[in-house]
């Protein structure tokens, strides 16, 4: 099981790592839908890693449970690639992300209109997130949050539809 954990978990950390290289390097405006579409095509990989595990190691045939343990742990691989490839690129780039963070968004601010109390509080709210952002106790499970629910979600679903063994049939046993 660690085998198959260890591959598909380094599997969809490459994947989001090469995403998350790939977006910083055209540059532009980071699409919140694009992070999760790229975390999406990352995580099938533990539909690919469950289905696997399930027909060459137990012979096609996987219980809800173990299938979850299985895809909990390739997501919670590709949490920590997440991490890793995240604190790397803020290292990189000399850790100026949340300063281009907080000024988009107080652009936005400034473009919507909003008055000048509710700009301040905005400014004062985006001032207090840049200092606990700072800290990588703070900063790294928040990154890891952003990409282990949708790990749990795909390894559910995938626990779901393949303790099912006619679901996905091994080749060997459809024959």
């Amino acid at each position: 099981m660690f085998r198959t954990i260890t591959i598909y978990g380094l599997i969809s950390g490459a994947v989001v790592a090469l995403g998350i290289t790939a977006v910083s390097v055209v540059g532009g405006k980071h699409s919140l839908w694009l992070g999760y579409l790229i975390m999406l095509v990352a995580l099938s990989s533990i539909l690919v890693g469950v289905k696997q595990y399930r027909d060459d190691v137990l012979g096609g045939v996987i219980g809800f449970g173990r299938a979850l343990l299985v895809g909990l742990g390739i997501a919670v691989m590709a949490g920590i690639a997440y991490c890793a490839v995240w604190e790397v690129y803020l290292a990189l780039t000399h850790y100026t992300f949340m300063d281009h963070y907080i000024a988009e968004m107080l652009a936005a601010k400034r473009a919507a209109g909003v008055s000048a109390a509710e700009y301040q509080k905005a400014a004062a709210q985006m001032e207090a997130m840049r200092i606990e952002y700072a800290n990588p106790l703070y900063r790294v499970p928040m990154t890891f949050a952003e990409i282990f629910p949708v790990g749990v979600l795909i390894a559910l679903v995938s626990a779901a539809l393949l303790r099912n063994s006619k679901f996905l049939p091994s080749r060997a046993r459809a024959a």
